[in-house]
């Protein structure tokens, strides 16, 4: 074999071999949570969001929380939690609930609100249960009556 064909030969064989190599394992599904862009929420001030989410890998109950902020302030309140199911396929989510204060006044009104929805399981580490997050979305929504 001539010197020249070497280095070509060697290539060949060495894509040759890459291509006949079993494909990789198909990488795990990404995680995450949406929040669909319209929310409602009721004359008694009961707030209702809903979206999807995938996730993976859970040891522990899971779920899926959200909360909602609206106006210049700092203050978010809690909207509900529903169960998530950890099992790579995606699934719906809808939590409802009231925006309490101390003064038992409710403060979110229809329009435009910021949203946070999480999908959180506890697992445990020694004695001690942390949270561990799944995925986490903010976007703003519009809260119709």
């Amino acid at each position: 074999m001539s010197s020249r064909l070497r280095p070509v030969l060697g290539t060949t064989i060495g894509v040759s071999l890459l291509l006949a190599a079993p494909a990789a394992t198909a990488a795990e599904p990404s995680e995450y949570v949406k929040v669909d862009p319209v929310g409602k929420i009721a004359e008694d001030g009961t707030v209702t969001l809903s979206g999807t989410y995938r996730c993976v890998k859970s040891t522990s109950v899971t779920f899926v929380s959200s909360s909602v902020k609206q106006g210049t302030g700092n203050t978010r309140y809690g909207i509900g939690g529903s169960t998530a199911l950890c099992d790579g396929a995606e699934h719906t989510w809808k939590n409802s609930g009231k925006a309490h204060t101390l003064t038992g006044t409710d403060k979110i009104q229809p329009g435009v609100a910021h949203i946070e929805a999480t999908v959180m399981e506890m697992r445990m580490h020694g004695l001690v249960p942390l949270p561990h997050f799944h995925a986490v979305q903010q976007q703003d929504v519009t809260l119709q009556r």
